[in-house]
């Protein structure tokens, strides 16, 4: 199968609902998709773009979901035959999760950096400093995105291996990736708000890194705390509330390659589509040196399709966002 990249639907500012739209059903009824589906044994789902999506959704779950309801690092690995798995690296290059690619833009509003894993954090924060001292202009803040997520005890023994010490959650590793990777020691500002449980709690650090924008790091509270921890969406809501985002502002968001489809498509519809303003995604560039040296993780086919589910996923939520109005 030729690998000629799908492009992700529209997020430049002045993106239309329609084009959005557009976008969302190029990606989804693609050559590589409609691979991969009749590969693992479906028919292609009739009907409008809706049904479609839920189609594709459902489909998804019976057989790309290895999760099971659990985090990403605690998924089954699937055994897969050669062809297989062929089959499934070429669909992700093609749909956009295995590339990294520069911004689109010299110059933004904002910068944001999603957090995850341990490893993830020290290398998103250490490829936004890199972005913003040599690439992308920001002329608003740098906003790092996070959770109060607790650390797992793999994650910890990484980060006492590399030399970072005294993070409990995922928010802690984000901020001490900002202080290596933007030379900073302590927040000119910090805020937030305590409570009984942390999927309720907040908090705000800013740091002024000389020469570059200012960098907030950010832990969200749930949108549904009763249920479940804070997740992207949250957090992108959240910031952009404390923000003030505004109708066109250019936005770039740094995650992983693996994530581009899905964190991109959840930020059109918790930013672009109620702010106005505009998303470009890029992941990580493995080849960029950072400064603490943590290792790649390894990205299976497994993997790649448990993403391709997730885009799918979000995608749904975004085309029914955008049918709301």
């Amino acid at each position: 199968m030729r690998t000629t990249e799908v492009a992700l639907p529209a997020g430049a500012v002045g993106t239309t609902r329609a084009e959005i739209a557009a976008g969302v059903r190029a990606w989804v009824d693609s050559p590589p998709m409609r691979a991969l589906v009749g590969h693992f044994g479906g028919d292609w789902p009739a009907g409008d773009l809706s049904a479609v999506l839920a189609g594709l959704d459902h489909f998804s779950a019976r057989h790309w979901d290895f999760r099971d309801g659990r985090e990403r690092p605690d998924a089954r690995e699937p055994a897969f035959d050669p062809a297989t798995v062929g089959l499934v690296l070429d669909a992700a290059t093609a749909l956009g999760l295995v590339r990294a690619v520069p911004p689109t833009l010299p110059r933004y509003a904002h910068l944001l950096v999603l957090g995850g894993l341990a490893h993830a954090c020290l290398r998103r924060t250490a490829y936004a400093a890199h972005l913003a001292r040599t690439v992308a202009g920001v002329a608003g803040e740098v906003a790092v995105l996070g959770s109060f997520r607790p650390l797992s005890p793999v994650e910890s023994r990484l980060l006492a291996e590399v030399g970072v010490h005294g993070c409990a959650t995922e928010v802690d590793a984000l901020d001490a990736g900002v202080r290596v990777a933007f030379g900073v020691d302590a927040p000119s500002e910090e805020t937030g708000e305590t409570a009984d449980h942390p999927h309720r709690a907040w908090s705000s650090r800013t740091y002024r890194p000389a020469g570059l924008p200012p960098v907030r790091v950010l832990a969200a509270p749930s949108g549904e705390p009763d249920r479940r921890r804070a997740h992207t969406a949250d957090t992108q809501r959240f910031w952009a509330e404390h923000v003030r985002l505004r109708d066109g502002d250019p936005v770039l968001m740094v995650t992983a390659p693996i994530y581009v489809p899905f964190q991109h498509c959840d930020a059109l519809r918790t930013l672009a589509v109620p702010f106005g303003c505009g998303i470009d995604t890029v992941g990580v560039d493995p080849a960029l040196a950072t400064p603490v040296a943590v290792p790649e993780p390894t990205l299976t086919a497994g993997r790649y399709l448990q993403e391709i589910r997730s885009a799918l996923r979000s995608m749904r939520a975004l085309h029914t966002a955008l049918a709301a109005g």
